[in-house]
C-alpha cells in the first residue's frame, strides 16, 4: 500500500489525575484503551495509571530529557495511521510539563489533533482559594536562582488578578522565605497534595505561611495561589480585600 494513502492517526492529548485515580473522565479511559500506544512521561507512572484501569496498551516515554527524540516517534506512528496517547505524570500535558514541542510538531504537520481535558491542579486550587476568580493569572514555576525568583515576585505583587503558583516539592520553603520577603502581607493558600485522602489546606499571610512551613520537611506536590494587589478605592484611598478572614 501507497504510504500516502494511509489515513495518518490521531494524537490524543489526554488529561489524566492530578493525585486521586478516580479523577478520570470515561472518554479519557475510552481514548486510552483504543489508541495504539500511549506515551507517559514516566514509565512507573503511566504504568500505574492503566494497571488501575486495567488497561493494556504499550507504553513509550516522553519528557523534558527525550521530548525531541520521541516526538520524532509519535509522528512516524501517526503517519502509519496508528492513533496515539499523550500523557503526562498528572493533569494536561504541556503545562508545566512536557509536550508543547509534540504539539506544535503535530499543527506544523497539520496531522490530527484531539484535546481530551480532565482534571487540573490549577483550577482546583483557584477554587478552593475562596479568592477571585473573574480574572487570575498562571505564572507557572518560578526561576531556580534565588535573585531572579525574587524579582520576579516583586513583578507579580503588582498583578492585580489573583495568581497561581506551581513548583517543585523540595522548594516550597524557599519560595514561601522569598514570598514572605517581597509581600509579607499578602493573604495567600497553599494547596497540599490536593485530591487525595490526606490533601490539606493552608490559609494566611505570606509571613504566616513561612512561620508555619519555615521547619517543616513537607515534601508533597502543592498549588500556591495569593490574592491581586488590592484596588484603593476613593475617596478614602482604602484596600478593598475581595476575601475576608478565615
Amino acid at each position: 500500500m501507497d504510504p500516502e494513502s494511509v489515513k495518518p492517526g490521531t494524537l490524543y492529548v489526554v488529561g489524566t489525575p492530578i493525585g486521586n485515580v478516580d479523577d478520570i473522565t470515561v472518554r479519557a479511559l475510552r481514548v486510552l484503551k483504543s489508541c495504539s500506544v500511549v506515551f507517559c512521561e514516566e514509565f512507573k507512572v503511566g504504568a500505574r495509571l492503566l494497571r488501575a484501569h486495567r488497561i493494556d496498551r504499550p507504553l513509550e516515554s516522553l519528557n523534558e530529557h527525550n521530548e525531541v527524540e520521541a516526538t520524532e516517534r509519535v509522528l512516524e506512528y501517526l503517519r502509519q495511521g496508528k492513533d496515539v496517547a499523550l500523557i503526562s505524570d498528572a493533569g494536561m500535558p504541556a503545562i508545566a510539563d512536557p509536550g508543547l514541542f509534540l504539539i506544535r510538531r503535530i499543527l506544523q504537520e497539520e496531522l490530527p489533533l484531539v484535546v481530551v481535558p480532565g482534571p487540573s491542579s490549577i483550577l482546583t486550587a483557584l477554587v478552593r482559594s475562596g479568592f477571585s476568580t473573574d480574572q487570575f493569572l498562571f505564572a507557572g514555576l518560578l526561576s531556580r536562582k534565588p535573585e531572579e525568583r525574587r524579582r520576579q515576585l516583586q513583578a507579580l505583587a503588582e498583578e492585580p488578578r489573583t495568581v497561581i503558583l506551581l513548583e517543585t516539592p523540595y522548594r516550597l520553603r524557599q519560595l514561601l522565605a522569598d514570598a514572605a520577603a517581597v509581600m509579607p502581607h499578602r493573604r495567600a493558600y497553599l494547596g497540599c497534595n490536593l485530591t487525595l485522602p490526606y490533601e490539606t489546606h493552608h490559609y494566611g499571610t505570606f509571613a504566616e505561611l513561612w512561620e508555619r512551613f519555615r521547619h517543616s520537611r513537607f515534601r508533597g506536590e502543592f498549588v500556591l495561589c495569593f490574592e491581586g494587589r488590592p484596588i484603593l478605592s476613593a475617596p478614602d484611598r482604602k484596600p478593598r480585600r475581595q476575601w475576608g478572614r478565615r
